[in-house]
């Protein structure tokens, strides 16, 4: 049976929020709690509700679309496979030489700022083989010796090789052929090469990235492949598709060949997500802040453009992929509070989870998180928390918190205020390093919160940051899941062509870009994306020459005069980044292609209209910083809110994927598109 559901899930540590899509139906949503040991338990668990409670059956299901941290978890929780490495001769370890850069100087002990855990010592073996700085062989590939390596690493346990050969970028026959003889001898065995996860030059950076696919492979491979063989016995016939860390969607099929293009996707798709809202409040210029159970996202859009980078770290270590620039730190809703040596109230990075999850929950947890000091001061009705599924115990919160409190001497009430206190100076920060350590005011912009707690926040932040307005979507709860379905198919390749300024040639540039096109078109094919629906953008990094690191800039192949609009467009990138920009000659480091598919569908297609009931619940009392007494507060029902109504703070806005907190001095209203609006009326 077909069908036209579309599905997007979105698995974060602490909730697994699910959309559902029908035209000319009103969005579904939901929030279970996610499966730590399993996280695809929750996602067949989220179909059979999906059956029982909204009678809509899998076999219904036209398009499933899937963001994960299985790829980030599987590092920071260091459960990725045994990997080994196969260099060239006379380079083994520059996993664990480096950059031969510190970053903690005065520590008493220093631990290694190298991710050799990827493949220590004994892992790391090199073959004579070697291509020139200029792509021609200089020594012939010993392929005797990639089978000894690769037998002496199967044998000591190896389940996946990354295979780093110097210059294969340029060249990369060595690297493929030692993939043939590897596989030829050992099947089961993962192989990354370093000339398809990262054809660029500066081998420590490559070495790296290979080796973290390699590292992950395993583990996102055997995820989704249960998870489609899950879908498919629970009837699901539709391509399970994976939200990659640049901001578009591929195939399960072709996420699991390259699971580092996979690092940060569930953030990503919350960046896309907010875009879209924002699109239809006409607000180009927004800061988000993604709130969870265990972290903060943060992220800047100007002109309705997310911000990308090259690079991004992973657990602290230099991880060369194309992503989304988020700013991810460790507070959110199940953020425990704890005290230091000296005797200070921290919060965070460690995390309760959903398992067992903050006290308020019931679950075992006996620790106070943020999620507990908001039940606390009244923020959360312990009845209505994601829409009355999990009923909250505020005597736990009250219990966690006050072991806090008496430790500080302070009350629990101060204690709590504390808490949300220091998390939100936390995240203030967090904004701080995208907005203005990157030359943005954030006064210029909208603040836009999503996840569950993110909107419990934004007042504060915005006053913190001297932001004037603040825009929280229909559905912010679970916006990173609706995120996934606005979310284009986009294909990325791309070379190494480092090239001096008086050393371009148009025809060779356009050949190479051809090239990487018929790469991304049979990915397309793949996809089923027809051709004439699809835009093609692309890229290059630029530097100076002599300089060491580069700048991606748009390029033009067909334009009058290609290369002067490219030096152009560097030094405008330049001045922009670093506050200079000499007119010096520069040097074209690597091309790049985007296929995206165009045409898809935008965030919300159902239209809004108010319920036809009261929008005001009740009056709750509620504690805020700077009052000495308890307050009244407005609680409004967010779906009855009628458009253009104004009110006040300090209120409470309730849904059932999150609630709003609106402070003294502040005024709310509903959008006709149903967004919630808040603007400051007083400094």
């Amino acid at each position: 049976m077909s069908g036209d559901l579309r599905i997007g899930v979105d698995i974060g540590g602490t909730f697994t929020d699910v959309v559902v899509r029908r035209p000319g139906s009103p969005t579904r949503i939901m929030k279970i709690p996610t499966t730590r040991s399993d996280p695809s338990l929750a996602v067949l668990e989220a179909l059979q509700r999906m059956q029982s409670e909204w009678g809509l059956a899998p076999d219904e299901v036209a398009r499933f679309v899937h963001g994960t941290t299985v790829a980030t978890n599987a590092v920071l929780e260091r459960k990725g496979a045994k990997v080994g490495v196969i260099a060239t001769e006379g380079f083994r370890d520059v996993l664990e030489i480096g950059r031969q850069m510190r970053h903690q100087m005065y520590q008493l002990a220093l631990d290694p700022e190298t991710p050799t855990f990827l493949a220590p010592g004994r892992m790391r073996h090199e073959v004579p083989e070697r291509i020139s700085a200029t792509g021609e062989v200089l020594k012939a590939l010993d392929e005797a010796a990639v089978a000894d390596a690769a037998d002496a690493l199967v044998a000591a346990g190896a389940r996946a090789i990354a295979v780093v050969f110097l210059f294969s970028f340029l060249d990369d026959r060595h690297e493929r052929r030692a993939r043939e003889i590897i596989l030829t001898r050992h099947p089961d065995v993962f192989v990354s090469l370093s000339s398809e996860v990262d054809p660029a030059f500066r081998e420590y950076e490559r070495t790296v990235v290979t080796a973290f696919d390699a590292y992950v492979k395993p583990v996102v491979d055997r995820y989704l492949a249960n998870l489609d063989s899950g879908l498919l016995g629970a009837s699901v016939s539709a391509p399970l598709q994976v939200m990659q860390s640049r901001g578009g969607i591929s195939g399960s099929w072709t996420a699991r060949l390259r699971p580092v293009r996979l690092f940060l996707s569930g953030p990503a798709a919350g960046v896309i997500g907010a875009k879209m809202a924002a699109e239809t409040a006409g607000v180009r210029d927004l800061i988000t802040v993604d709130v969870g159970g265990t972290s903060c996202d943060i992220a800047l859009i100007e002109d309705g453009t997310p911000a990308l980078r090259s690079e991004g770290l992973i657990d602290g270590y230099p991880v060369r992929v194309g992503m989304v620039d988020v700013n991810s730190i460790g507070s959110g809703g199940g953020s425990i509070a704890w005290i230091d040596v000296a005797g200070g109230l921290r919060v965070g990075p460690q995390s309760a989870g959903s398992e067992p999850g903050p006290a308020c929950y019931g679950r075992g947890g006996m620790e106070a998180t943020v999620t507990d000091a908001s039940v606390v001061l009244g923020y959360l009705d312990p009845d209505y928390f994601a829409g009355g599924k999990l009923k909250l115990r505020p005597e736990l919160a009250h219990d966690a918190v006050a072991r806090i409190a008496g430790r500080l001497n302070l009350t629990v009430e101060q204690a709590a205020l504390g808490i949300h206190r220091i998390l939100n100076a936390q995240m203030a920060e967090g904004i701080r390093l995208v907005s203005i350590r990157q030359g943005h005011d954030p006064r210029r912009f909208t603040l836009l919160p999503l996840g569950g707690g993110g909107a419990l926040h934004a007042c504060a932040l915005a006053e913190e940051l001297g932001i004037t307005r603040v825009l929280v979507p229909r559905h912010p709860g679970v916006l990173s899941a609706a995120g996934l379905l606005a979310a284009p198919i986009e294909h990325e390749s791309s070379t190494a062509l480092p090239r001096r300024a008086e050393d371009f040639d148009l025809g060779e540039v356009k050949h190479t870009l051809h090239g990487l096109d018929q790469r991304c078109s049979a990915l397309m094919n793949d996809e089923k994306v027809e051709r004439g629906a699809v835009s093609v953008r692309y890229f290059a990094d630029v530097c100076y020459a002599g300089q060491g690191y580069h700048l991606e800039v748009p390029f033009e192949p067909d334009a009058a005069d290609p290369f002067g609009a490219l030096t152009a467009a560097f030094y405008a990138a330049h001045d922009r980044t670093y506050g200079h920009a000499p007119q010096a000659p520069i040097r074209l480091v690597n091309l790049r292609t985007v296929h995206t598919a165009v045409g898809l569908e935008k965030l919300q297609e159902d239209d809004w209209f108010p319920a036809a009931r009261e929008a005001l619940i009740r009056r709750a009392r509620i504690l805020l910083p700077e009052q000495q007494a308890p307050v009244e507060a407005a609680v409004y029902d967010r779906a009855a809110l009628k458009a253009g109504d104004p009110f006040d703070g300090p209120a409470i806005v309730e849904q059932n994927d999150t609630t709003t907190l609106v402070t003294p001095g502040w005024r709310g209203r509903a959008d006709t598109h149903g967004n919630l609006v808040l603007e400051r009326t007083s400094n």
